[in-house]
């Protein structure tokens, strides 16, 4: 990305978001206001990090300005005597205003569309990453969780996964001009979003996911939207995927973090149901990709992707669906004897998983297209019920 174009409008708002922050913090510390005062400066800290990923990666000339904003910002958390606190802090905004100005430097690219925006936050996948954080709000409130609960947790997802989604476009735009036409239409491998653009917008909704999360609902929510975020790019889609055909059963975990955040988004902590949710996509996650890895196997291989059926075969990638999907369906009818969950659900995940073991026993014994397809198709069914069971079932005990 050396031949980066100038700073766009995401990479601008984040500096800008970031020296309003700093700014902030320090009228706050000067002005004694402890409680917003460490409030503020927390919520500074996603931006600005964002800011330096951003300049180190692309825009080399907002690196020293960034950079020294965090440093000095990191260096005024640290100080204790209060006029070297305030001192530090107030060259942490003076760099970050520094660095937002330099944004504004150089011609813009010219934009993508709205359209080509809304792709690299992979709506499709997103709604179903929602539809399992919402689940996880309304079992953690045990029943109807307020209208606010649903939104934070709604939008603090809606920016984790989708910045999480933009920063797998460009890391894997390599590999989507490779594996047919199902990816190289997607907007940076056809260069209708230049990769700048795309870390920037990723960048900037995963650290505006942080601050909405942290600053109205709670701490504990961000930490767990952003670890997710976080393994998705840099241990799933940059190292795992590449490397090893367990890539999905290890980077399922990333797409098991919604629910925990809906859960704590609601309580303000975890339990022991909130690691059931999790624990129910982790399950379901290699057979659902693995019946897709059958289906566009081709396009596998062409990328170079040692998934399981490209590299072990249909046989074995059969042996291992059936596998997983005992244990999902056993995971998932386990928390009845705990008494997790009510009768709603204990009726959902039996109908649901007789469903999902008749589809991949026929798998097993006729690897066919058809039958893969028929069971990724009815996996998303699957997990999406099973969900909706799990919200209602409060409301129905």
């Amino acid at each position: 990305m050396k031949d980066a174009p100038a700073p766009g409008f995401w990479l601008r708002l984040t500096a800008l978001a970031a020296t309003a922050a700093t700014l902030l913090a320090v009228v706050s510390g000067a002005a004694g206001l402890d409680t917003a005062h460490r409030a503020l400066a927390a919520l500074a800290v996603p931006p600005l990090a964002a800011l330096v990923v951003a300049a180190w990666l692309v825009h080399r000339r907002l690196l020293v300005p960034s950079l020294a904003a965090l440093v000095f910002f990191g260096t005024a958390a640290a100080v204790m005597p209060r006029p070297l606190h305030i001192a530090f802090a107030a060259l942490a905004f003076a760099a970050s205003a520094w660095a937002a100005g330099r944004s504004f430097e150089g011609a813009a690219a010219s934009r993508a569309s709205a359209r080509d925006y809304l792709t690299l936050t992979k709506p499709r996948i997103m709604s179903l990453l929602l539809l399992t954080g919402a689940a996880g709000a309304f079992a953690g409130a045990h029943g109807r969780p307020s209208l606010a609960v649903v939104a934070l947790t709604l939008g603090g997802l809606a920016l984790a996964c989708g910045g999480a989604s933009a920063l797998n476009h460009v890391l894997d735009r390599d590999i989507d001009r490779l594996m047919g036409s199902r990816t190289r239409e997607r907007p940076v491998a056809a260069a209708r979003v230049p990769a700048s653009r795309a870390l920037e917008f990723g960048l900037a909704l995963s650290a505006f996911s942080f601050v909405l999360l942290a600053s109205l609902a709670n701490v504990l929510a961000a930490l767990l939207a952003l670890a997710g975020n976080l393994f998705y790019v840099l241990v799933y889609t940059r190292w795992l995927k590449r490397s090893t055909p367990q890539n999905i059963v290890v980077g399922g975990a990333a797409g098991a973090v919604p629910p925990l955040v809906g859960w704590a988004v609601a309580t303000g902590h975890l339990g022991l149901a909130a690691l059931v949710l999790f624990g129910l996509v982790f399950l379901w996650t290699p057979p659902h990709f693995w019946a897709l890895a059958l289906l566009i196997e081709r396009d596998y291989a062409a990328a170079r992707i040692p998934m399981l059926p490209v590299v072990r075969g249909t046989r074995e990638t059969t042996r291992q669906i059936v596998l997983y999907s005992l244990a999902l369906v056993a995971f998932s009818l386990l928390p009845l004897a705990w008494g997790q969950f009510g009768i709603a659900y204990a009726l959902a995940a039996a109908a649901l998983g007789a469903c999902l073991l008749w589809l991949v026993l026929a798998l097993r014994r006729d690897p066919t297209r058809r039958r893969a397809g028929l069971l990724f198709h009815y996996s998303l069914l699957y997990l999406a019920l099973l969900f909706v069971a799990v919200g209602l079932d409060p409301l129905l005990g």
